[in-house]
């Protein structure tokens, strides 16, 4: 987390900033000379400042940085990094609670998706609270919950949750559903794959064909949504690619999902991944419909990924269309100070 105060105005010097920050680029992919943790989901850089927005108390901006290289993405969110985003916040001044107040909303402006999300999480003598009894499937110990609610998160880049107009179709030759929420995805059936839906993220990794094969139909999926013009001009972050599966028991209102981020299996599943999903799987004709294991009501969809499970509200009005997903995670401060870049 930086401040946009403390980088230059030029969005365009930072690219010569973050990667250092990291340790990037690394030929070993360990990230070892910075902050980075040689995987994709801790190679990522929020900016945050005060918004000029009526409706948005503080700005951010999301990078997802290279490891092997010295990319800079800015094509995307991502939804654990926006958990924090809120109580830095408040720690770092941005956002001011009185000393008496147990709870804080801060309304945060992604300048990556023009999209609102608000967080609202406990407070403390002013300060976010680091102490907390909820826990997350994939995270050790408890902390203090961060609420985010995403507002209108349809159409993040696209403008539509069904990019292509269709609920199915034809991606490098299989069927998939591409869905616009939170993030651009597209997702395709084990079946259709000729896989078993709950592969641990090593086997999919250990699989000769598999990520190749899932890269080639994201590049595809890319193109097809209309997020570049070419295969090779496709972002590395978007769209992200879920793998979908009929849980192996029938418990209501659950649908399996393994995801890929940035070419490398998630260990979990990323929370734009997840409420794509959500997004999606109430409506008849999509690949996510068709796994999904019992009658949904359309209001909470339990996501099972690779370290358990992950539960996404979703909001919707009269017409089907989707104003807001809510989905809940911690968040903490660790350390401030000064990271020196070279």
């Amino acid at each position: 987390m930086l401040l946009t105060k403390d980088l230059p105005k030029d969005q365009d010097d930072w690219a010569g900033i973050f990667p250092s920050i990291l340790g990037s680029p690394d030929p070993y992919g360990r990230q070892l000379d910075g902050l980075g943790g040689g995987i994709s989901s801790l190679s990522k850089v929020c900016v945050v400042g005060k918004s000029d927005l009526p409706e948005a108390d503080v700005d951010y901006t999301f990078a997802s940085i290279g490891i092997n290289n010295t990319c800079v993405d800015y094509s995307s969110n991502c939804g654990n990094m926006s958990a924090a985003v809120g109580p830095f916040a408040v720690d770092s001044g941005l956002f001011i609670v009185s000393p008496e107040a147990t709870e804080a909303t801060v309304r945060l402006n992604n300048t990556n998706t023009n999209k609102i999300i608000e967080a609202t999480f406990p407070v403390i003598n002013g300060e976010a609270a680091a102490q907390g009894d909820f826990a997350i499937d994939g995270v050790a110990g408890t902390a203090a919950r961060v609420a985010l609610n995403f507002v209108n998160p349809a159409g993040s880049r696209t403008g539509k949750l069904f990019p292509t107009g269709q609920m199915r179709e034809m991606i490098a030759g299989v069927r998939a559903t591409c869905v616009d929420a939170g993030n651009p995805c597209v997702f395709v059936a084990a079946q259709e794959l000729g896989i078993d839906g709950e592969l641990t993220p090593e086997q999919i990794h250990r699989h000769s064909t598999l990520c190749e094969r899932l890269e080639s139909i994201r590049r595809e999926a890319g193109v097809t949504m209309g997020l570049a013009e070419t295969e090779d001009t496709v972002p590395g972050s978007v769209p992200k690619v879920g793998i979908v599966s009929k849980p192996k028991d029938s418990v209501p209102n659950t649908i399996t999902v393994r995801a890929m981020s940035v070419g490398q299996p998630h260990k979990a599943i990323p929370v734009t991944v997840a409420m794509a999903a959500a997004a999606a799987v109430n409506v008849s004709g999509t690949t996510l419909a068709e796994c999904l294991v019992g009658a949904s009501d359309g209001s909470e969809v339990t996501i099972r990924h690779a370290s358990g499970t992950l539960d996404v509200a979703a909001q919707f009005d009269g017409e089907g269309l989707l104003q807001a997903a809510t989905v809940f995670r911690t968040a903490r401060r660790l350390m401030d100070g000064t990271v020196y870049w070279k």
